[in-house]
Order: structure tokens, then C-alpha cells, then sequence
């Protein structure tokens, strides 16, 4: 089937590494399903991006809430959202349009603040907005470099409000996410027992090897997330969420919609989280996802090779400066 430009826009991504290892169950619902790491649920492989893709595409509240019931009646049960996307508009629109269907749902936002007190009242705004008494998960949002990993760690700041938090039944589960930092983020990962992590997976930013099996030695080249800090993650037991499978469209045109999806399905992740600005590509999205095979290895290395080579570079410059929100 052919896909425009226009449609591949929405696309959905998820995640698994190994045919053998991660596929998918169908569960209970109409989606496959994977269990969310050492949290022990099980959630669909395809979630809900609550984004600008979301807030901004669907002008109409009653759009907006349409979009949302559309996507659990398809199956998606993990609804993402993060007290900034549209100064938590996302989350008031996620919060009415699960009022009265809340069991199955995995739900999911983020707070932005860095200092204690701050991440407290980012807080209490997004639980008053999605009408509810505790999330599912809570990560603290995209982590930059290693000063803004002193900033999360300083004594009192959010990490320590996060594990207050979970101590206090506000949120099941914590976690930390990062778009353009994958050194930053292993780190975070190895210090620290979290319960989750979101980061960027895509098929145009892995990092590139010299023929030997080495990294190529271009200081100005990050690692990319796959090589390293996804494996510490699957090595502590961690439910991953893979994001920007299209890479802010930079990967549209140089791989089919189905190549760059089952690309990052086929990666050690539960799920992919992945705006969907139009019912349409919705549907798109959820058929892919039901027809999820993992990709071989050598289609995997050819795909990644091709379009890491022509991308990583430029994609890790945009993402340094890529405001989520």
C-alpha cells in the first residue's frame, strides 16, 4: 500500500528485539500486548501520544475527546501525556474523555520542574486535570545533559519528590525520559532503580560502526540510545517506551511506514509512544500494529546502516534542541 507524506506523518512506532524473545500477546484487548518491564503490567505495544501532535491537531475539544475514545475502543490502553503540553490542556483532555472508563487504562504523564516544590504543584495540577487520585507512571521529562542530571539529582529536587510520590500512592510507577542525551541517560539509568524510561528509537540514529564491529571515532557524533542506554535498561529489568520513530519526519520518503514501525517494534521495548494527529492515521496505525512481525537482523542492520549514514548526524543536532512540548 502506498502512504504519502501527508499520512505517514502519524504513523505509529512500537516496539520488541527478537522474534523469539518479545513478540507480542493479543491479551485482552484488540492490540498485542507486552508486559511493561519489572512494573509486571501489561500494556499495548501501541500508546496513545498525548503531544502536540494531539493538543494542537484536534482544535475541537469534542475532536479531541473523540480521538481518545476512538483509541481505546481500537485497543491502546497506555495514554501519554506531561504537564507541559499546552500547559496541561493535554491532560484535561485526557481526563474527560476517560471519566467513566478508566479501569484498563495505563496512565502516563511527566512533570517538567527540576526543583522539589515546583514538581510538587506540577503535580497536584496534572492529577486536578486528569480528574484522578494517582497516575500509573510518572517520569520526570526529557533529561538533557549531565548538568541537568545534577540539577534532577540535587537533594529535595524532582527526583526525590518522585520517589515521594510513588511512597505516597500518587503515581504506581516513576520514570525519566530523554529525546537528545543517551550518555546523560545511561548514567541516570545506572544510578538509579526506575521503574521505566522513554527515549528516542529510531532506524536514522543509531549509532554507526566502522566495519570491525567498532564505533566510527567522530567526537562529533553522539552514541545513539539503542546502542547506549536502552541495554542498560533491559539489563535492570526497566519497561522501555520507544518515541520519534520518524524522527520529525526526517525519515519520511527514505523508508516505507511499515520498515521504520517494525524496525523499532523489533527492539527490546514494550511500546511505542506516538502522536496521532488524524482518526485516520489512527486506524493506519493500529492495523500495522496488529500485523506486527519483527523484522530479521539483516534487514534490521541494512535499514539502520542506510539510513543512519544519510541522518545521525543532523537528527542528533535537531534533537539537542527539540522541545518536546
Amino acid at each position: 500500500m502506498s502512504i504519502s507524506r501527508r499520512e505517514f506523518l502519524g504513523t505509529a512506532a512500537v516496539a520488541g528485539l527478537a522474534a523469539g524473545t518479545l513478540a507480542a500477546d493479543s491479551g485482552n484487548t484488540t492490540l498485542p500486548t507486552r508486559v511493561l518491564g519489572k512494573t509486571g503490567e501489561r500494556v499495548s505495544i501501541l500508546a496513545f501520544g498525548g503531544g502536540s501532535r494531539y493538543y494542537q491537531a484536534y482544535k475541537e475539544e469534542d475532536q479531541a475527546l473523540a480521538a481518545i475514545n476512538r483509541a481505546l475502543d481500537l485497543g491502546i490502553t497506555y495514554l501519554d501525556s506531561a504537564d507541559d503540553y499546552g500547559g496541561h490542556l493535554s491532560e484535561q483532555r485526557i481526563g474527560k474523555a476517560i471519566k467513566g472508563r478508566r479501569n484498563g487504562i495505563f496512565l502516563v504523564s511527566k512533570v517538567t520542574p527540576r526543583s522539589g516544590d515546583e514538581a510538587q504543584r506540577a503535580m497536584e495540577r496534572s492529577l486536578k486535570a486528569l480528574d484522578v487520585d494517582h497516575m500509573d507512571l510518572l517520569h520526570i521529562h526529557q533529561l538533557a545533559g549531565d548538568d541537568d542530571l545534577a540539577q534532577v539529582e540535587a537533594k529535595g529536587n524532582v527526583l526525590d519528590q518522585l520517589l515521594k510520590f510513588r511512597d505516597q500512592k500518587m503515581t504506581r510507577f516513576i520514570g525519566i525520559t530523554s529525546h537528545a542525551n543517551p550518555a546523560t541517560l545511561k548514567t541516570a539509568l545506572e544510578r538509579h532503580d526506575f521503574d521505566c524510561t522513554q527515549m528516542a528509537l529510531n532506524a536514522g540514529q543509531v549509532a554507526m560502526m566502522d566495519g570491525t564491529g567498532g564505533m566510527v571515532p567522530d567526537k562529533a557524533m553522539k552514541l545513539s540510545f539503542e546502542t547506549t542506554a536502552l541495554p542498560v535498561a533491559v539489563r535492570k529489568k526497566m519497561g522501555v517506551l520507544g518515541m520519534k520513530v520518524f524522527a520529525q519526519e526526517a525519515l519520511v520518503g527514505q523508508a516505507t511506514p511499515r520498515e521504520l514501525l517494525y524496525y523499532t517494534l523489533s527492539l527490546p521495548v514494550t511500546a511505542a509512544v506516538v502522536g496521532m494527529p488524524k482518526l485516520e492515521l489512527l486506524e493506519e496505525n493500529v492495523r500495522l500494529a496488529r500485523a506486527f512481525q519483527p523484522l530479521p537482523a539483516a534487514e534490521m542492520k541494512e535499514l539502520s546502516g542506510r539510513l543512519s549514514a544519510r541522518n545521525k548526524l543532523a537528527l542528533d543536532r535537531f534533537f539537542e534542541r527539540h522541545v518536546d512540548a
